[in-house]
């Protein structure tokens, strides 16, 4: 069965790319310290992947302030991975890259989580995990679509303002600072004689 909301995430361990280096990473040990949103792309040196993984990258402090670790990954070798990190932006590279690069050249991962294609590559699949482990979110996109930074990060408030605020729920488009909804047929009222005068 791949990877469920609400289930625990599939667990690994594989190789990556940090910074410039090759380093084993795993994902339970973030377990009980950083959220992590793992994102799955389908192959480097392609085009819409760059301007994906650089658009997670510019926003690193955003998920670190949220105490939340992003992780890449692609059906892609580590030394693929270390080659598209060290090619400048401007000729479709990363240069740079402020998470960590996961190579998934077995695609066990990329089968655990439901997201492998038949042809053997990942759909562009994006899975929030909380602090205990359990996926709390997915998204999943078809090859020319890209993903939103934006949304992802929207979606990591919503859950972690329900963690924080038992009995209310985020409705449709909300963001950090918006009106939430009591979860009771009463109380939920409010909220909606407010919205219907908007």
């Amino acid at each position: 069965m791949p990877a469920q909301v609400t289930k625990e995430a599939p667990d690994f361990t594989a190789d990556a790319v940090v910074g410039e280096e090759f380093q084993q990473i795993k994902l339970s040990d973030y377990r009980g310290k950083k959220y992590v949103v793992l994102f799955f792309y389908p192959l480097d040196f392609t085009f819409v992947c760059p301007t994906e993984i650089v658009a997670f990258s510019d926003r690193i402090k955003d998920f670190h302030d949220r105490g939340a670790e992003v992780l890449g990954c692609s059906v892609d070798s580590k030394f693929s991975h270390l080659a598209w990190i060290q090619s400048p932006r401007e000729k479709g590279g990363l240069g740079g890259l402020g998470y960590p690069l996961v190579a998934d050249l077995t695609k066990k991962i990329s089968a655990d989580y439901g997201v492998l294609l038949d042809g053997g590559i990942a759909l562009r699949g994006t899975f929030i995990i909380d602090l205990k482990g359990v996926v709390r979110a997915i998204t999943i996109h078809d090859l020319p679509i890209g993903r939103s930074v934006d949304e992802t990060l929207r979606v990591l408030d919503a859950l972690q303002y329900s963690e924080t605020h038992q009995g209310e729920v985020c409705p449709a488009g909300w963001t950090k600072g918006g009106a939430t909804i009591k979860a009771g047929v009463k109380e939920s009222k409010a909220y909606f004689e407010k919205a219907a005068k908007k």
